[in-house]
């Protein structure tokens, strides 16, 4: 399997000559695929105009050339041992005290997604019913949102989102289920994620549609309504009615 490698890029020089057209930069990067770093790369390139033309890589331990320019420094910086130390050290200074950095003050953080399972058609005729369910608000990134069906994994009929980025830090995902309903089953919508320490299972919860909830919701708020106000109507009949 191959590795995942994670990278931090560095930009220590750039330089634009717009009259002449030149374009140099200088970008060390730090490659590493394991949480206790102990696979750190640093690569630091040297770039003209778009082409890398000179290279360190702390595995080798010296610079390679990619053209007669890149051969030449190459040469040269290889015999500065006090170069070559440098570079090498900035794999722990460097490379290593960034990525912790990263680590402890971001992707260790974790936030856990808020879920939410809802009916977003009802099944009519020969047309399949359909289930959404959404995870909202949740960091890091990486998230596994999955169906059952009675216990049983869902492996079909299901279409899901990439992770959406709220542009905060947080995400959001949303995954389709089509179904035909079954008198009896249990739905659910399973999440994996960092912040949980095993899977979390939501079920739908069929008695209702989600729209019938919202009538059901707003015609009970208008009858207590009306009740006040006719309790209030009442009372002030009552008291208007008792004054000689």
């Amino acid at each position: 399997m191959a590795k995942l490698w994670s990278v931090l890029v560095v930009e220590l020089f750039l330089h634009i000559d717009t009259m002449s057209g030149y374009y140099y930069e200088r970008r060390s990067q730090c490659l590493y695929s394991s949480r206790d770093l102990n696979d750190m790369v640093l690569i630091d390139s040297y770039i003209f105009n778009k082409i890398e033309y000179l290279q360190f890589n702390s595995t080798v331990g010296k610079f390679v050339g990619y053209n007669e320019h890149g051969i030449y420094y190459a040469e040269k910086y290889s015999n500065d041992t006090a170069l070559i130390q440098g570079l090498l050290a900035g794999v722990d200074g460097v490379c290593k005290q960034s990525a912790d950095f990263c680590y402890s003050h971001i992707m260790d953080k974790t936030v856990e997604p808020r879920v939410k399972v809802m009916s977003v058609k009802q099944a009519s005729g020969n047309h399949p019913a359909m289930l959404m369910c959404s995870a909202y608000n949740f960091y890091p990134k990486a998230i596994k949102v999955s169906w059952s069906r009675d216990g049983e994994p869902v492996t079909s009929d299901i279409t899901s989102t990439e992770e959406l980025a709220d542009g905060d830090w947080y995400h959001q995902i949303h995954s389709h289920l089509e179904y035909t309903p079954k008198s009896g089953e249990k739905i659910s919508c399973v999440v994996e994620h960092a912040s949980f320490q095993k899977p979390m299972v939501y079920d739908w919860d069929p008695s209702l549609p989600e729209s019938e909830r919202n009538k059901v919701v707003i015609g009970a708020s208008g009858l207590v309504l009306g009740i006040v106000l006719s309790a209030a109507g009442f009372i002030y009949y009552k008291r208007k009615s008792s004054r000689p």
